[in-house]
């Protein structure tokens, strides 16, 4: 398998289960990927929301993952640090970890999530935002693998 993100609760560009979301358990979906490229120390994910009607909205930062890893479990804790995954930043929530997709009534939201595979190992503490991530992983990308997925509010 090539360096691709997926998930067996949904498909590309198909329906997050509400298990993910808000209006259920909020449970952070499981993530596959294949290898990276070589010379990967570590990986970085970061979930968001490009049609928030303020603008995008975060749903998840987590860096330092393991880079022997290719998947992640459903529900990953949201604390600081899970052990053999990684470190978890600060979503747009105001909270460690996941928070899932919550829109507004009305149209279907995408949801993005994107797995940086990384030339170094982040020396990050945890509770850092996306733009800290971000500028941290400036030069050090080296692929990207996505995963594009829709709730609409019930």
């Amino acid at each position: 398998m090539a360096f691709e993100l997926q998930s067996p609760a949904f498909a590309s560009g198909g329906d997050i289960p509400v298990k993910h979301t808000c209006d259920g358990p909020d449970l952070s979906p499981p993530l596959r990927w294949g290898d990276p490229p070589a010379n990967t120390k570590s990986f970085a994910l970061v979930v968001d929301d490009p049609d928030a009607p303020a603008g995008t909205w975060v749903h998840w930062v987590l860096y330092s993952i393991t880079p022997t890893i290719r998947e992640l479990p459903e529900g990953v804790a949201t604390r600081d640090a899970v052990a053999g995954i990684g470190t978890q930043g600060m979503n747009d929530f105001r909270k460690v970890g996941y928070g899932g997709p919550c829109p507004p009534r009305g149209p279907a939201h995408r949801y993005f999530f994107k797995l940086y595979a990384l030339d170094t190992e982040l020396a990050l503490a945890a509770r850092k935002t996306k733009a800290e991530v971000l500028k941290a992983i400036d030069g050090h990308v080296l692929e990207r693998a996505e995963l594009m997925g829709r709730y609409k509010r019930r």
